[in-house]
């Protein structure tokens, strides 16, 4: 079994790769030709020594081709060469020329081939990762998502484009130096090659260890950029409360965890390349050696020994090389695992049959229980009815679930089969097209989120044709116009990361703003009026009774004045409906809504009475 799903991963990982090489294997198969016309060149050179040692200066009899001493023929012979060693010359100067001009092509093409290798990768995991479910978001922190986006997309961007265009050049190498050596001397190529099966023992029984090794190393550089990435995120609440050493520690510590690991990655590389260079060296000298005593007794001429020990280190390069490659190689199948996991989630899809519906109508809850973590129930048995073009107000503690049913109204997590349903107009939203469904729901969350853009561009996020005028409409009824018309850029200001350089009431305000341009059937305020105080809390009610009175609008507060102009109010504790009825019966219910009610109109009565 297990050799089954370690082979569908090898195949599915191998498809991933050929996906994000689209656009860019024929820039890498160009490459390869031309590194494969360098590496003959490479071939060439000493064969051309070596005829020009032995033949044309030597006399000796040509061992070479028929084809080859053809050629010399055409030119005049091998007594011709000696007498004229500037055609020698010419010829390595000519391989020479064209060894350049193929080292150009592989770096240039290289070089192009990457550069779209990468921009394919991020473009293909920017698009899936913004259709993941929400659920998948939650469990996945910011930080790791983006280590494997830019950390692991550039260690396979290395990898292919030094590495594994790489292999077809080491290949031509060995298999050419092999044919030349055992074509020259059959004894001392099998000296030459006893080694390599050592060396490549030993390489693969290194090359576990170093996967292990950086895939911990990938997975703490994860959790190093999480906490850049929270700390920077929550400066301002760092800086308030002076908990920079704290943090500072906090991030020193994982930091020299993670600098211990790569101490000893240090240690496994660095045995490991000590090892092999003892071992290629001594396939070097043994080379070298028995080189020597053979030309001495006269079984190898002095050209071929030159050449011998030229090919030789051609083929020692890919022996050496291929440390290098196995180290590159762990890391980018450690980084390849990586990115297959975020392309292998599965993308958010609507249930076979779903379609756009009519959102205008009634909003039903029907035996709804949920839970993020099984054994740990949020909602329980909750059954709400909501008619159209009501206002629904919800009330509840931290932690009641008031959210989490918004969230599943809007469909960011999926309600499990046999826990109930939430249906409009009688369809459960279940079989309605999420992005009709989402089009038509007009949020505003508990913490708003606003991007680095001007107020415009944030107002008008959700609509792309939407005119200036439409705009300051929204931000009129958002109890916002006036602020904006104090800022020096007015409409044009622009907004710092996260909404940074805007107080929170006006943050929210945008927010709702933003949410008003939808001109949604079905609106939602989660806390979104709790930085604002009662005062323009009241305008925008009334400004959203007024625009939009057939608008269902459901608002989650923990401000009875915010909820006294409801149709109806719910109030949940620990996930279930405790009561539920107009904001004047549970006044007087006896109940949560109550206690709340005469606590909040106690300390408005005395900060009238201090006013």
């Amino acid at each position: 079994m297990k050799r089954d799903i370690k082979a569908k991963k090898n195949k599915t990982n191998t498809e991933l790769l050929l996906k994000f090489l689209q656009g860019s294997k024929l820039l890498f198969v160009l490459s390869i030709i031309c590194s494969a016309v360098m590496t003959l060149v490479d071939m060439l050179n000493p064969q051309v020594i070596r005829g020009t040692i032995d033949n044309a200066i030597g006399g000796k009899a040509s061992s070479f081709p028929a084809f080859v001493n053809d050629m010399v023929d055409e030119l005049g012979g091998f007594e011709y060469l000696g007498q004229h060693l500037w055609i020698p010359a010419v010829m390595i100067a000519a391989l020479g020329l064209v060894r350049v001009a193929a080292q150009y092509g592989t770096t240039m093409l290289n070089t192009a081939g990457s550069e779209v290798l990468v921009k394919n990768m991020r473009d293909t995991l920017f698009s899936h990762i913004s259709r993941l479910p929400y659920a998948w978001h939650m469990k996945n922190s910011t930080g790791d998502i983006i280590q494997r986006c830019t950390t692991d997309v550039d260690r396979m961007r290395t990898f292919i484009a030094e590495q594994l265009t790489a292999v077809f050049r080491i290949s031509i190498l060995i298999i050419m130096s092999l044919y030349f050596m055992f074509s020259m001397n059959v004894k001392m190529a099998f000296i030459a090659t006893a080694p390599i099966p050592v060396i490549l023992a030993y390489s693969v029984i290194f090359r576990k260890e170093m996967h292990e090794g950086f895939k911990t190393c990938d997975e703490n550089e994860g959790k190093v950029s999480d906490i850049v990435q929270e700390n920077l995120t929550g400066v301002r609440v760092v800086r308030a409360f002076a908990n920079e050493k704290l943090e500072m520690d906090r991030f020193k510590k994982m930091n020299d965890y993670y600098c211990s690991l790569w101490v000893h990655m240090g240690h496994v590389i660095g045995k490991f390349f000590a090892i092999q260079d003892v071992l290629c060296g001594l396939q070097i000298l043994l080379v070298t050696v028995f080189g020597a005593v053979l030309t001495v007794k006269g079984e190898m001429t002095s050209g071929e020994y030159i050449a011998f020990v030229a090919y030789n280190a051609m083929l020692s390069f890919p022996i050496r090389r291929l440390g290098r490659m196995l180290s590159e190689m762990a890391k980018a199948g450690v980084s390849l695992d990586r990115l297959a996991y975020i392309m292998d989630s599965e993308e958010e899809q609507d249930r076979p049959g779903a379609e756009p519906w009519d959102m205008t109508g009634d909003i039903c809850f029907e035996d709804i229980n949920f839970s993020y973590e099984e054994g740990h129930p949020i909602l329980r048995d909750i059954n709400i009815n909501v008619p159209a073009g009501s206002t629904l107000g919800i009330l509840g503690g931290t932690g009641s679930g008031k959210s989490t049913l918004m969230l599943l109204l809007d469909k960011l997590y999926e309600i499990p089969e046999g826990c109930g349903r939430i249906t409009v107009g009688g369809r459960d939203i279940r079989e309605i097209s999420t992005n009709h469904l989402r089009k038509n729901i007009a949020v505003v969350l508990q913490e708003p989120f606003l991007f680095s853009r001007s107020l415009k561009d944030n107002i008008g996020i959700a609509n792309d044709h939407l005119q200036l005028d439409d705009i300051k409409h929204a931000a009129e009824a958002a109890c916002l116009a006036d602020s904006i018309e104090g800022f020096t850029d007015g409409y044009d200001t622009f907004v710092g990361e996260r909404g940074m350089t805007l107080s929170g009431g006006q943050k929210q305000r945008t927010a709702i703003a933003r949410a008003l341009t939808q001109n949604a059937p079905i609106m939602i305020f989660d806390d979104s009026l709790s930085a604002v105080d009662n005062q323009t809390d009241a305008k925008i009610r009334a400004a959203l009774e007024e625009r939009f009175g057939t608008a269902t609008i459901i608002i989650i507060s923990h401000r009875i004045t915010t909820l006294s102009r409801a149709d109806k109010v719910v109030v949940l504790d620990r996930g279930r409906i405790t009561e539920q009825g107009t904001p004047e019966e549970l006044k007087s219910a006896g109940g949560i809504y109550q206690k709340i009610y005469e606590i909040q109109l106690g300390i408005q009565g005395e900060e009238v009475r201090h006013g």
